[in-house]
């Protein structure tokens, strides 16, 4: 096995190859990243120019006016700035000689008066060989050490392993996220969002690059758009409200979408709170994810294709409970966020076994996933087309937890769906993959009609197979939900 360079190590590998030279402009933690390689020596053929436009005015002047210098926007504006610059000045030198590249971050270190971490963004523009078209890598990180001067260290760290990585392991997207924490851990670094782009990385599909980074612990989740547009959390939900369904959606039935209608409806009949409606979200888990014991990315796609063809916001998560995601949403938002799920997955969150890691049990798990304004939307089950509906209303649960549920419900954190579909009640997803697998036509009706023709267009789910470890509408743990 090859070892993992040092951080130093790397700095000095790409200082003495000739045929790297290139801009460093940080803004907001100090010079880190530049800082290393003018340390390790050898620089003067890599460094073409640092800067740090720490003033606003001048920042405005340098790179165009912008409402918030840490986003993805100003990094954007400050790659394209500089490299057009670079090349610019050095036409004739790199044509012949060199690659060019501009490295960029825009950070803003925690902020103790206000609450809130250190986070920013970074990314890389770079030849791969001198005198081609660009590619980039832009990544988000959240800076999760507790001092300021560590979180600097940390970006240095970060800032370093994702040049080496764009200029040494750019033949393999996944050795570029499995490398960027090298020198570090995710008790300093969560890095959350990061896109490919240009020739270097012709086919890569930037969903799978998201799927990568919570499979590989990078994060534990990330967000992308129905359009397929990888994006940050707060740039889609800062200070947005929240409609949340996790599943398996495969495929996504007419249950789970009346799931969400209902709920949505239901919300509107009451008045949303503050008035806005709010970002629909679509949840898979890792477990949700696995078939034949492995993550298909194939299968993946084609769930995503699916949501994305329905206009959803499709989010991947390593979370176990319901907790977890609140507490990940509350990181971009404080407006109010509403889950749905069924009769069974309720249950099973009122079960203790799940909330054994946690000092104060089953208190202290419901008292983080009812943080804020939080409200969970159940949809009523049933066991058969025959069988008797189960409902929040009437729902049984331990002993010890009845006056807690009864709270709840009559303060309205839970509430029972009140109008639904019962003619598809019992249908589950298991059910409409069998019957689509059997060659069983009947499946066509159990799904929205744009679900079922991109299905048979494609051809999509025919020959996979489901383990026990996805669920059943709307049945599951609190690792799942109804779908």
């Amino acid at each position: 096995m090859q070892q993992t360079l040092s951080t130093g190590q790397k700095a000095l590998h790409i200082n003495v190859d000739l045929k790297k030279f290139g801009t460093f402009a940080e803004i907001g933690a100090g010079q880190e990243v530049a800082r290393w390689f003018f340390h390790v020596g050898r620089a003067a053929g890599t460094v073409a120019k640092s800067i740090s436009a720490y003033d606003m005015a001048v920042s405005d002047s340098l790179y165009g006016a912008t409402d918030r210098y840490v986003s993805r926007s100003r990094l954007e504006a400050i790659l394209t700035t500089e490299f057009t610059q670079l090349q610019n000045r050095h036409a004739d030198r790199a044509s012949e000689h060199n690659a060019l590249f501009v490295f960029a971050d825009t950070v803003a270190t925690q902020s103790l008066t206000r609450h809130r971490r250190g986070q920013g963004w970074m990314g890389i523009r770079f030849q791969n060989q001198p005198g081609e078209e660009a590619s980039d890598i832009i990544i988000h990180a959240e800076m999760l050490d507790g001092e300021t001067v560590q979180e600097q260290e940390a970006l240095g760290i970060l800032g370093v392993n994702l040049i080496f990585a764009a200029f040494y392991c750019n033949h393999e997207a996944k050795l570029v996220i499995n490398s960027l924490l090298d020198g570090l851990s995710r008790r300093r670094v969560d890095v959350d969002m990061i896109k490919f782009s240009g020739p270097a990385f012709a086919g890569i599909d930037n969903r799978l690059m998201s799927l990568q980074l919570v499979e590989s612990e990078l994060t534990d989740a990330a967000l992308f758009t129905a359009g397929g547009e990888v994006v940050q959390t707060s740039e889609v939900l800062y200070g947005r409200p929240v409609l949340i369904e996790r599943g398996s959606f495969r495929p996504i039935t007419n249950v789970t979408l009346d799931m969400l209608v209902r709920a949505q409806k239901q919300i509107q009949l009451q008045g949303p709170p503050q008035g806005e409606s709010p970002v629909v979200v679509m949840e898979m888990t890792l477990n949700n994810l696995i078939t034949e014991q492995k993550i298909d990315h194939q299968d993946f796609l084609a769930r995503v294709d699916l949501l994305g063809a329905l206009g959803k916001t499709v989010m991947v998560s390593n979370y176990t409970r319901f907790d977890g995601v609140t507490a990940y949403l509350r990181k971009s938002t404080q407006s109010w966020i509403a889950m749905v799920m069924g009769v069974p997955t309720l249950r099973e969150i009122f079960d203790e076994k799940y909330y054994t890691d946690l000092p104060g049990g089953i208190l202290e798990g419901l008292g983080r996933l009812f943080q804020g304004t939080v409200k969970l939307f159940i949809y009523p089950t049933r066991e058969t087309a025959a069988g008797e509906v189960d409902t929040a209303d009437l729902l049984d649960v331990p002993p010890r937890q009845r006056s807690l549920y009864k709270y709840l419900l009559e303060n309205g954190s839970i509430q029972a769906i009140q109008e639904f579909d019962a003619s598809q009640l019992h249908i589950t997803p298991r059910e409409v993959l069998t019957r689509l697998q059997s060659g069983d036509p009947s499946w066509q009706t159990m799904v929205p009609s744009k679900v079922a023709r991109l299905i048979q267009e494609r051809g999509l789910f025919k020959n996979a197979v489901q383990t026990e470890a996805e669920p059943d509408s709307p049945a599951g743990p609190p690792t799942e939900s109804g779908s």
